[in-house]
Parts: structure tokens; sequence; C-alpha cells
């Protein structure tokens, strides 16, 4: 595949993801006056769109995002939050759910391309006192490598996907139309009628009439669920960093990390 269209799948995280297909089992859309059914290969002008994606949302600053990885029966980790494209910096809350009757699992996250901060960790406070150091808000540590598994690796894989959700510059349209990139009809994603498509190394995007990416939609390499992303709204966002007092390192103390589970 040439590099620009690459881009769009992620090749940042080295992943290879499986073919994600959204069929709407409709037809009737049309392009230039010609009928499209589902599994039509994009037009010239949906390429563009396409190769337009990820820089339009560098050039939009940032966005919010909500996050939804389904990862074991019965069990969903939901990460919502806000990034800054510019900066490559996010934070959010990351809530894993249950249907077994146990209480939902929280954290505040702020994440950047290299490393990742927890705060609302419970114990905490006890295991700096009992280890005589100052108490702190946040644990800091290096964003786990792509290959690992476990919840909180898991937290990791979404920061990244989230930020790899940016380019500086667009691809080459010619790579998608040429390409193996399908268009599989339109749905409504909440509340906006939006295009779907199937993209050549497994993903799905979603794109309504504001050329904007909604919604995109990949799998874990070596994994059974889907990770959905949507992005509800566009536009520059700020995001502030804990500070170094607020924050106890994981690298320099692991014995604290290994106490709260971080």
């Amino acid at each position: 595949m040439p590099r620009g269209a690459r881009r769009l799948l992620l090749p940042s995280l080295g992943l290879v993801l499986g073919l994600v297909v959204l069929l709407t089992g409709c037809s009737g859309s049309q392009e230039n006056g010609a009928t499209r059914t589902p599994g039509d290969k994009v037009t010239t002008t949906e390429a563009t769109v396409l190769a337009n994606l990820l820089y339009a949302n560098f050039q939009k600053g940032g966005a919010d995002f909500d996050v939804s990885a389904p990862y074991a029966e019965g069990t969903v980790l939901r990460l919502t939050g806000s990034v800054d494209f510019l900066n490559s910096t996010g934070q959010g809350k990351a809530v894993t759910t249950f249907s077994d009757g146990r209480p939902p699992d929280s954290r505040t996250v702020f994440f950047t391309t290299k490393n990742i901060w927890f705060g609302d960790v419970p114990g905490l406070s006890e295991a700096l006192a009992g280890r005589g150091l100052p108490d702190a808000q946040y644990v800091e540590r290096p964003l786990a490598p792509v290959a690992s598994t476990g919840q909180a690796q898991l937290v990791d894989f979404l920061a990244r996907l989230v930020l790899n959700l940016s380019s500086r510059s667009s691809d080459d349209p010619k790579s998608f139309e040429n390409g193996n990139y399908v268009w599989q009809g339109e749905r409504n994603v909440d509340g906006h009628l939006s295009n779907d498509y199937s993209l050549a190394g497994g993903a799905t995007v979603s794109v309504p009439s504001d050329k904007l990416m909604l919604q995109y939609v990949t799998r874990p390499p070596g994994q059974d669920f889907d990770i959905t992303i949507t992005l509800p709204q566009h536009g520059r966002r700020t995001v502030n960093l804990p500070s170094p007092a607020q924050t106890v390192s994981a690298t320099a103390h692991p014995d604290v990390a290994e106490a709260v589970g971080v």
C-alpha cells in the first residue's frame, strides 16, 4: 500500500488491523447521477475527503472524544475526554463497567505520546505515606508497549489511538482512489447522517457532510472486540498536564506503582 494511504490506518502503532465492515443493507446514494451499492469503491471526491481526514483533525486543533472498548464479556472500558492534536496531549476519564453487579472502576487520566498519568487511584496516599513519600494526586509512568495486554495497558492503547487520529499534512488522494477502499453506505451516527468507508487495512471510518471524522472503528491485533472512537465535537482544546508537585513517578518508585496497580 502507498505510504500516504497507510497513515490513516495508524502505522505508528505498527498494527495490522482486521477488516471491520459495517453493511447498512441500503443502496440508492448517488454520485454523478449513478446509483451506488454498499461495497462500491470510493469515488474521486471521497478519496480526497479520506485523504484529508487526519489533517483536518490537526487543522481543527483538537476534539472531544468518546472511546468504547468491550474487551470482555459484560465488561466495557470507556474513555471520554478531550484531545489537543496540536500538542499531542489528552485528558479524560477511564471508566470500566461490569454486568455482574460490581461497581464501576474509574480513573482520571492524562496522556502524551510518551507518558500517561493516573488520578483517583485507590490507596495511593496510604502507599506514599507508608514509604515516607510526600502525598501526590497522580502516578505517572511511560505508556505501555502496544503489544501489552490487560486493563491498564488497554487504557494506554486507547490513548495512542486517540493521539494518532491527526497528521500535519494530507495524504495522497490517489492512494485511496486506487486502493482497496470501499463505500459501505449511509447511517445515522449520533444524529448525523454519515457515510461509512471500510479502509484497506481493516478499519471503518464514518464521515458526515462536514467532511470531518465522526467515528473510527478498529480491532486490536489478536483480539476479538472492536474499539469505537467517536469525535462528537472538533475545535481547539487545551490540556494542562499534572505538575511534578502533584505527581509520583512509577519509574522512580516502582514499589508504589505495584502497590496501587499502576
